[in-house]
C-alpha cells in the first residue's frame, strides 16, 4: 500500500526478485498495493482511481462502499485521509454486512458488527471473522494480507474478562483452523465513543503474501497465558509483494514483556527500534525492498494521551529520516501500560 510504481519500475523488480529473491517458493503479488494520506475537502465525492478511504473522527465516510470512518481523534494531519490506489478498474458491491471493492490484483473491505445483536465483542468477533472467512473463501482474492480492527473500551473487564482478550478469543473462533503461517497483519485498536460497533476492514489479495516475525519479539501467537487463554492471532508483518511491506500494530514489546511504563519517548524509541527490525529482515528476504525507512514509508500512530502529543511527534522527527509520512490518532492499545502504538507501510519508491 504505498509508492507509486510505474510499469517500467515494476518490470525492473520483477527482474530483481527473479535474480535476487524474495528467499521463498511463495509466489507474490505482482502489482504492489498503495497508500497514501491526501486531503479530500468535504463534499467532493472519492476519485476513481481510489480503492478504498479511511477517514478519521467525526468527518464523515465518503464512499459508501469504498470506505469507512473509524472514530478516532486525529491529533496530527487533521484533514487528511487515508486512500488505497487501484491498479485498474474498481468493482464495488455489497455482500451481507460486508462492504467490499476490487480490482485486478487487490479487494478491499470492511465488516461492521453490533455487539449487543449478538451478545458481547468475543462472540461479534467471532461472526465477523467467520464472515470474513465465508467471503474470502468465495471470492476471486482469497488470501488475506491486512486487517484493522477497531472497537470502544479495548481495555474494560478484568483478567480473561478484559475486552482485548475476549476479542483475541473470537478472533480465533472466527478464523476457523487457519493456521499461524496464515495470520495476516494486523492493528487491535480502542476507540473512546461508547460506540457498540466492532469495525474490521481489510485487503486481500490474488495471491499470498509471505508472514514475517521479528528477533526482537516472540510471535504474538507464542504468547503465555499471563496475556489471556488465546493469544493474539497475527503475524508482525506481511510482505505483500517483492518492494511492499505491512506491519502490523507494533508497541514497546521486546520478547512478550512490555517495556518503559510511564515514559511514552522511550516507548517510541522501542517501537522504532522494532520496526527497524522487521525492516532489516524483509530486506533480507527480499532485496529490493529498502531496508531503512523513506519517502515510501507511512505511518499510522494511535496514542494514549493527547498530552503525549508533542514528546511523540519530537521524537519521530528525531529518529525517521525526511519524507516519512505519518499522522498521529488518540486511541487505546492492547495493553493499558502501553502509551503508544505504531502501524506502517513500507514500500520501494
Amino acid at each position: 500500500m504505498i509508492a507509486t510504481a510505474n510499469r517500467q519500475h515494476l518490470h525492473m523488480t520483477t527482474s530483481a526478485i527473479a535474480a535476487h529473491g524474495p528467499r521463498s517458493n511463495t509466489s507474490l503479488n505482482p502489482v504492489a498495493p498503495r497508500t497514501s494520506y491526501i486531503r479530500v475537502p468535504p463534499g467532493n465525492e472519492l476519485p476513481a482511481n481510489v480503492l478504498f478511504a479511511v477517514t478519521f473522527g467525526d468527518r464523515p465516510p465518503i464512499a459508501l462502499q469504498r470506505a469507512v470512518r473509524v472514530n478516532l481523534e486525529m491529533l496530527s494531519g487533521a484533514d487528511l485521509v487515508e486512500v488505497w490506489y487501484a491498479n485498474g478498474d474498481v468493482v464495488s458491491g455489497v455482500d451481507g454486512a460486508i462492504r467490499h471493492a476490487a480490482d485486478e490484483h487487490f479487494l478491499s473491505a470492511v465488516i461492521e458488527v453490533d455487539e449487543r445483536e449478538h451478545g458481547g465483542i468475543l462472540a461479534a468477533t467471532a461472526f465477523a471473522y467467520r464472515s470474513i472467512a465465508r467471503f474470502q473463501a468465495n471470492s476471486r482474492f482469497p488470501h488475506l494480507l491486512r486487517t484493522w480492527n477497531y472497537f470502544d473500551a479495548i481495555n474494560r473487564g478484568e483478567g480473561d474478562s478484559e475486552r482485548y482478550r475476549e476479542f483475541c478469543s473470537g478472533r480465533v473462533a472466527g478464523f476457523d483452523g487457519k493456521t499461524q503461517a496464515q495470520y495476516p497483519a494486523a492493528t487491535v485498536i480502542g476507540r473512546r465513543d461508547g460506540d457498540s460497533r466492532l469495525q474490521v476492514y481489510w485487503l486481500a489479495g490474488r495471491c499470498p503474501g509471505i508472514a514475517l516475525e521479528n528477533p526482537r519479539q516472540l510471535s504474538a501467537y507464542h504468547y503465555p497465558r499471563q496475556y489471556g487463554q488465546t493469544p493474539p492471532s497475527f503475524s508482525r508483518a506481511m510482505l505483500v509483494t517483492p518492494d511492499s511491506l505491512m506491519i502490523s500494530g507494533t508497541a514497546s514489546i521486546v520478547g512478550h514483556a512490555s517495556q518503559h511504563a510511564d515514559n511514552v519517548a522511550a516507548q517510541v524509541d522501542e517501537i522504532v527500534a522494532n520496526l527497524g527490525s522487521l525492516l532489516q529482515g524483509a530486506h533480507a528476504q527480499s532485496p529490493v525492498l529498502p531496508a531503512t525507512f523513506g519517502r515510501g514509508s507511512l505511518f499510522k500512530v494511535y496514542l494514549r494521551n493527547r498530552v503525549d502529543l508533542q514528546v511523540v511527534e519530537d521524537r519521530l522527527r528525531t529518529l525517521l529520516p525526511d519524507g516519512v509520512s505519518w499522522l498521529v490518532l488518540q486511541g487505546d492499545v492492547c495493553r493499558s501500560d502501553l502509551l503508544v502504538e505504531f502501524d506502517c507501510t513500507h514500500a520501494a519508491v
